[in-house]
């Protein structure tokens, strides 16, 4: 792998902590576009070549920011564009406790986001070309994809749809005492 600019390099370093930084608050003078591009499989590649450090994909996924269909990593001083081919975060692990109503399932990302599937970090079936997958809400604008077998994981707890006033439910799964209803989306996506 070719090294990375190390203007980014050493910015990141002096942001490193065990929770994100607020990039939401930097607003940086400098901004250019790098090779850096998230696969649709999970996997973060620099010009062509693997980024098989965990703690440095860890690191730049600590500082992604999402504007509009855009995404970039963020320093207090520097901003890079760069490419996402579907969400950036592949989830990988799902826990589940209690039963029914009570049940909390939680998930988490290849970078170590973990998460409640709540309110706030819904779970939706969408359109990647030709194929429907699962995504969940993960923080900031910004979605994960579950691999497959989290998604096989999570079918253990669908239930058959109940008239809940949503328009055709696939099916129907509970966490944290809220109803995901599992539609087929619009031929749009």
């Amino acid at each position: 792998m070719r090294n990375l600019p190390y203007s980014l390099i050493s910015d990141l370093e002096k942001v490193a902590t065990k929770s994100n930084p607020p990039v939401h608050l930097w607003h940086p003078d400098s901004e250019k576009s790098i090779d850096l591009v998230i696969k649709e499989n999970g996997a973060w590649e620099y010009e062509g070549s693997p980024i098989t450090r965990p703690r440095l994909v860890r690191l730049f996924s600590s500082v992604l920011r999402r504007e509009g269909d855009n995404y970039y990593l963020v320093t207090p001083v520097e901003k890079c564009a760069i490419r996402v081919e579907d969400v950036p975060f592949e989830i990988v692990l799902m826990e589940s406790s209690g039963e029914g109503t009570n049940r909390e399932i939680s998930m988490t990302t290849s970078t170590g986001d973990k998460f409640l599937v709540d309110e706030t970090h819904p779970l939706a079936l969408k359109r990647y070309g030709s194929d429907i997958l699962p995504y969940v809400y993960v923080r900031d604008h910004m979605e994960g994809r579950l691999n497959r077998n989290v998604y096989y994981q999570l079918a253990e707890f669908f239930e058959e749809p109940k008239n809940t006033g949503e328009e055709n439910p696939l099916t129907q799964f509970w966490s944290c005492r809220k109803l995901f209803s599992l539609k087929e989306p619009d031929a749009a996506g």
